[in-house]
């Protein structure tokens, strides 16, 4: 099967909100008993992504969707969040693919970074994110935990 790398904008109430929404629990599925705090996956409904379409930008690549990603314009940086790719298509480069239009968009949207926030446990995305020019920032904690929880990581747009 060829697939169009090329994202696309995934538009509120479009339809597609299921269909991202299965997308990331499958992909999120793996963090299962490894990060404390659990995912915010589990809150995340369609009404959720239409409205992160609606006030923020949800990106797509394939028909059914086989990665995504939402962005959320901040006052200094462009956050990127919610990076899925389907276990099938991982190892093509679609998630660089949709880092590379996420720093496209943050130029468009004349944000200097754009910013990750890669959970402690997940070392390995700490090491693929580092791979596609991030550098660590800082670290935070969720409510209600005094250790460490995310690292943030930001890569700048120039």
């Amino acid at each position: 099967m060829t697939l169009d790398t090329v994202p696309r904008q995934a538009y509120p109430e479009g339809g597609q909100a299921k269909a991202i929404l299965e997308l990331i629990r499958r992909c999120f599925a793996s963090m299962e008993g490894r990060i404390d705090p659990p995912s915010s996956m589990h809150r995340l409904t369609e009404e959720a992504i239409d409205r992160q379409a609606r006030e923020g930008e949800v990106w797509i690549i394939g028909t059914p969707p086989v990665a995504c990603v939402f962005l959320i314009p901040q006052a200094e940086c462009l956050y990127l969040g919610k990076l899925a790719v389907d276990a099938p298509w991982r190892g093509q480069g679609l998630a660089a693919r949709l880092v590379e239009h996420a720093v496209d968009r943050a130029r468009a949207l004349g944000r200097e970074t754009v910013e990750i926030q890669v959970r402690v446990e997940l070392v390995e995305n700490h090491m693929a994110f580092a791979k596609m020019g991030f550098v660590k920032t800082g670290e935070i904690a969720h409510d209600g935990y005094e250790r460490p929880t995310s690292v943030t990581m930001r890569r700048a747009v120039g």
